[in-house]
C-alpha cells in the first residue's frame, strides 16, 4: 500500500516537473532559435527548423503580425506581434502545447515555438521507475509478511495456551518475548494459568477438609447406630450424641449452602436503620451465660444507627463469638465493643500471627495451618463472614487485640447515608 500510494502521488509531481523543465527548455530553444535565425541565410534556416521538428518542436515564424501557418492561439500572435515575449501553454491542433516565442527585429516578427505538454512524461516517469517501484512493493510485501508472522507467532500461542488452559492443564506458560504487547499478553496468561493453579490448589485443600468435617460427625452417627442396632449402648445417651452430631452436620451444610448463595450474589440482604449498640447489646446478652463473667462490653451511652440487615449481622456477630469461644481457654477474655460504625469483637485466645492475617479470610486457609495444633472449626466462618458483610456494603478486617488474641474489625454503613439515599 505505502509503495502504491507512494507511486500515486510522486506520479503527478513528477509529471509537472517534467512539464516544467520541458517548459524551460523551450524557452531556452526559443531565444536560441530568435539569434540563429536572425542572422542566417535560408538554407541555414530550414536545417534549424528541420532539427527542431525533430525534437517535436513546431516552429512558427510570425511576419508582419501574422503566423506562417495557422493554427497558433491569435493573443500569442499579438503579443509577438507587439515585441513581447511568450511562455504560456494553448491549445493547437486540438491538443494542450507549451508555448514559447520570442520576437524578431522589425516588421512585427517574432519565432514561436511549440511542444505537446506532457507527451509521453508519464510513460517515461514510469519507464524510470517501475524497477525500483516494484522492487519495493516486493520487499514491502515481504516484510509485511515477516511483520505479520513476528507478530502472529506470539497470538497463536497464547490461543494455545488458553485452549490448554480450558483443557485443565494449568502449568503451562509462555516465554516472554517481545513485541511489547505480545510481552504483556504472555505474562497476563501466565498470571492467570498461576492464579488458576493457586485457586485449584486452595480448592482441593478445602474439599480435603470439608470432606474430613462432613466425615466426622457421620461416622460418630454411623457408630452409635450400630452400637444401638447391637444393644452396646441406651437410646438415651445414643440419641443426645447422635442428635449433637447431627446440629454440627446441619450447620456445616447451611454454611456451604450460604457460602454458595453468596458467591453466586443470589442471597437476599435487607438493608433498614439499625441501632448497631443494642443489637450488639443483644448479642452479648444472649452469649454470656456461654463465656460468664469472661464476656464484657464496650457500648456507647446512645443509639448509633447503621444501614445494615440485622439478621445478617447478628449472624456474622455469632459466628465470630463462636469461633472465639473454640479457641480461647477458659477464663480468656472476650470483649463485644461498638466505636462509632464499627464492631469489634476480640478475645484473649491464641491469635493471628502477620502471616495468618494476610489469609484470614480465605476457605479453610487457617483450618488447613491449625488443625493439628488447636481446635479449628470447618474453615467456613471466617469466609462466610467476609461475604455476608461485603454483601452488607461494610467492610472487615483481622488483627491484633489488645487482649493478646484476635481481633475482627466490622465497619457499616451509617443509617443517615441509608436514610438519605431512601429519600432521594
Amino acid at each position: 500500500m505505502s509503495v502504491i500510494v507512494t507511486a500515486l502521488v510522486a506520479l503527478p509531481i513528477a509529471v509537472r516537473s517534467a512539464n516544467s523543465a520541458a517548459a524551460a527548455d523551450l524557452s531556452e530553444k526559443s531565444a536560441l532559435a530568435v539569434e540563429l535565425l536572425a542572422g542566417e541565410r535560408a538554407a541555414a534556416r530550414t536545417r534549424i527548423v528541420n532539427r527542431l521538428r525533430d525534437d517535436g518542436i513546431a516552429v512558427y515564424l510570425v511576419r508582419r503580425g501574422t503566423a506562417d501557418r495557422p493554427g497558433l492561439p491569435p493573443r500569442v500572435v499579438r503579443q509577438i506581434a507587439a515585441g513581447q515575449t511568450v511562455d504560456t501553454r494553448g491549445i493547437v491542433g486540438g491538443e494542450t502545447v507549451l508555448i514559447s516565442g520570442r520576437p524578431l527585429a522589425g516588421n512585427d516578427a517574432g519565432v514561436v515555438l511549440t511542444r505537446r505538454a506532457g507527451s509521453g512524461t508519464a510513460g517515461r516517469v514510469l519507464s524510470g521507475v517501475w524497477f525500483a517501484l516494484l522492487a519495493g512493493l516486493v520487499g514491502g510485501v515481504g516484510a509485511g509478511a515477516l511483520l505479520a508472522h513476528f507478530v502472529t507467532r506470539p497470538l497463536r500461542q497464547a490461543a494455545l495456551a488458553a485452549k490448554q488452559l480450558s483443557a485443565g492443564d494449568r502449568s503451562v506458560r509462555l516465554a516472554v518475548r517481545p513485541p511489547a504487547e505480545a510481552a504483556e499478553l504472555a505474562t497476563a496468561l501466565n498470571q492467570l494459568g498461576a492464579a488458576l493453579q493457586r485457586s485449584e490448589g486452595r480448592e482441593r485443600e478445602f474439599l480435603l477438609s470439608v470432606s474430613h468435617e462432613l466425615r466426622t460427625p457421620l461416622a460418630t452417627i454411623r457408630g452409635y447406630a450400630e452400637a444401638l442396632a447391637d444393644g452396646v449402648v441406651t437410646g438415651e445417651s445414643a440419641g443426645r450424641t447422635m442428635l449433637a452430631e447431627a446440629d454440627r452436620l446441619d450447620r456445616l451444610i447451611s454454611d456451604l449452602l450460604v457460602l454458595s448463595r453468596l458467591e453466586a450474589a443470589d442471597l437476599p440482604v435487607h438493608l433498614v436503620p439499625v441501632d448497631l449498640a443494642d443489637l450488639v447489646g443483644s448479642a452479648a446478652e444472649a452469649w454470656a451465660p456461654r463465656f460468664g463473667p469472661a464476656l464484657t462490653t464496650e457500648l456507647p451511652d446512645g443509639p448509633v444507627m447503621v444501614s445494615t440487615d440485622p439478621g445478617r449481622l447478628r449472624q456474622v456477630i455469632d459466628g465470630l463469638c463462636e469461633n472465639a469461644l473454640r479457641v480461647i481457654p477458659d477464663g480468656a477474655p472476650l470483649v463485644l465493643a461498638v466505636h462509632g460504625t464499627a464492631v469489634e469483637i476480640r478475645d484473649g485466645g491464641p491469635g493471628f500471627t502477620d502471616e495468618d492475617l494476610a489469609v484470614a479470610f480465605q476457605r479453610g486457609a487457617l483450618q488447613q495451618r491449625y488443625r493439628h495444633e488447636r481446635k479449628t472449626g470447618s474453615g467456613l466462618g471466617l469466609a462466610l463472614a467476609a461475604r455476608l458483610v461485603e454483601r452488607l456494603g461494610g467492610t472487615i478486617e483481622a488483627a491484633h487485640a489488645p487482649e493478646g488474641g484476635a481481633l475482627f474489625r466490622i465497619t457499616l454503613p451509617s443509617g443517615e447515608l441509608y436514610t438519605t439515599r431512601t429519600s432521594a
